[in-house]
């Protein structure tokens, strides 16, 4: 099996604007395209609602709001998506309502959801796809933000404070979908952890993300793909700390550049990953293509950087940023 993952995918504000005169498919140029369609499946952090309707959400200190429209969706179709992350600070942008919306639109996309719903229990729910003949369990959480949370009666997100350790839940959710026993109809042969967490614009990971990364292996997860920083961060053993962005309008940050991104290829061995490929991406305003020379160097570098902290090493192959993970067990 190979897995495709990408990061921050934000189809609302200016994205939105350039849907309402060009196709959706013309958000991604076809580079892109055929390398995320070279995977079986493929997850990535949806950060936006995808609704025509709902109100901003009520909260003086909040600076952004990201909604697409339902043609959006269209997008992801194209690309392959296969499952989608919800957990995060702006899947509730415009309320309970379009986020509601946001659920029944990737139904009727046939793309699988985790992270969010319309009460605490669906929130936490992991999403169960069999692609290439193994099934993979997709547990999505985001640490931020708090009033964003699932409860027994209200829509939301799955919320948990990672800084204190995960939560029990969480750990006997992976734990579940990592059981082998024959009469566990949701048991996964892949688990992959995929949460939001941390601020925007770091160089690395937080300490606690490093610690609850960890828990996240020793409780049975497979592999933990994070996302939050809007850049990459560095890979460790089964460990991609951050995915950066995949698509957006968002301002570049000169020194971090977080207009240059990765678009990620997990290659399994059965069950066991063994192989990552990290594909060099430029995101041009509204639209992602792959990088040209100069910035596929910038990319290379700043990856090798990042993985070094954890003694992971980088090579190149055709273009590609290559970690292989051969000894992983």
């Amino acid at each position: 099996m190979k897995l495709a993952l990408a990061g921050d995918t934000m189809l609302g504000r200016e994205v939105a604007r350039r849907l309402a005169t060009d196709p959706p498919e013309s958000l991604f140029d076809d580079g892109v395209v055929a390398v995320a369609r070279e995977a079986d499946v493929f997850v990535l952090n949806l950060e936006c609602a995808v609704s025509a309707r709902g109100e901003r959400w009520r909260d003086p200190f909040k600076p952004f709001f990201f909604r697409a429209p339902p043609v959006a969706v269209r997008a992801l179709q194209h690309l392959g998506v296969t499952c989608v992350n919800l957990a995060n600070n702006h899947a509730l942008d415009y309320g309970p309502e379009a986020l509601l919306d946001t659920v029944r639109h990737l139904a009727d996309a046939g793309i699988a959801w985790t992270g969010a719903g319309r009460d605490g229990e669906a929130a936490r729910r992991p999403a169960v796809v069999e692609r290439g003949g193994l099934r993979l369990g997709v547990v999505g959480v985001t640490d931020h933000p708090r009033d964003f949370a699932a409860g027994p009666d209200r829509p939301g997100v799955a919320h948990v404070d990672l800084e204190t350790g995960a939560p029990a839940w969480l750990l006997r959710t992976i734990t579940g979908l990592a059981t082998d026993a024959t009469d566990a109809t949701d048991a996964a042969d892949v688990t992959l952890v995929t949460p939001h967490w941390g601020p925007n614009m770091t160089r690395g990971p937080a300490a606690y993300i490093r610690r609850a990364a960890q828990e996240f292996l020793a409780a049975g997860a497979t592999l933990v793909a994070g996302h939050s920083a809007h850049v990459f961060h560095g890979v460790a053993d089964r460990v991609l700390y951050d995915l950066g962005d995949f698509v957006d309008d968002y301002a570049t940050d000169d020194e971090l550049r977080n207009d240059l991104g990765l678009l990620f290829l997990v290659t399994f061995d059965g069950a066991r990953p063994v192989r990552v490929e990290a594909v060099p991406l430029a995101l041009d305003f509204c639209r992602t293509r792959l990088a040209d020379a100069a910035e596929a160097r910038w990319i290379a570098r700043r990856f090798r950087e990042a993985c070094a902290a954890f003694g992971t090493e980088v090579t190149e192959e055709d273009g590609r940023l290559v970690v292989e993970w051969r000894g992983a067990e």
